[in-house]
């Protein structure tokens, strides 16, 4: 299965992206999360939802296939997801540097490398109560240094 992964830091457009895909018949693999829901997101759509014991229950347990800690939340997907059940993804790109090399063949990465500027005011009107747009800019900044593995970059918001 060939599956297409989207990445970029806070507010370029991931869920945008992944949702115009969604409706030319992409499977999308919701990410299991420990962070706060957002008021417009709804669990099974946006993100799985859970506990940070049921996550490292997973962990434990062996079920992901990729997953990461970021900004003391941790994020994942599970073997099933990516090898079986969907083939389109959002990650970071720490979870990207755990795709096996054999999988990587079959991955088309997208990076969504949208300005400063813009994603601070993305920010700002989603009104996240639970993470600071300074905090979050600071986070991505430090996330994607020397990031490089991808094959489509996308500079354009206007996608």
């Amino acid at each position: 299965m060939n599956n297409i992964i989207l990445v970029g830091k806070a507010a370029s457009g991931k869920d945008h992206m992944r949702k115009i895909l969604q409706g030319r018949g992409f499977n999308y693999g919701v990410s299991y999360t420990t962070r706060p829901k957002r008021k417009s997101e709804i669990d099974g759509e946006d993100y799985y939802f859970v506990s940070e014991t049921e996550f490292k229950s997973g962990i434990q347990n062996d079920i992901w296939y990729e997953w990461v800690e970021f900004n003391g939340w941790y994020y994942g997907t599970t073997k099933k997801q990516f090898l079986e059940d969907c083939n389109i993804f959002i990650m970071t790109p720490k979870g990207i540097t755990h795709i096996d090399p054999v999988d990587r063949k079959n991955c088309t990465i997208i990076y969504l490398d949208i300005g400063d500027m813009t994603r601070s005011v993305r920010l700002s009107e989603r009104g996240d109560v639970e993470d600071s747009i300074e905090r979050r800019m600071y986070a991505d900044d430090q996330d994607f240094k020397d990031f490089n593995d991808y094959d489509i970059k996308i500079n354009n918001s206007n996608f």
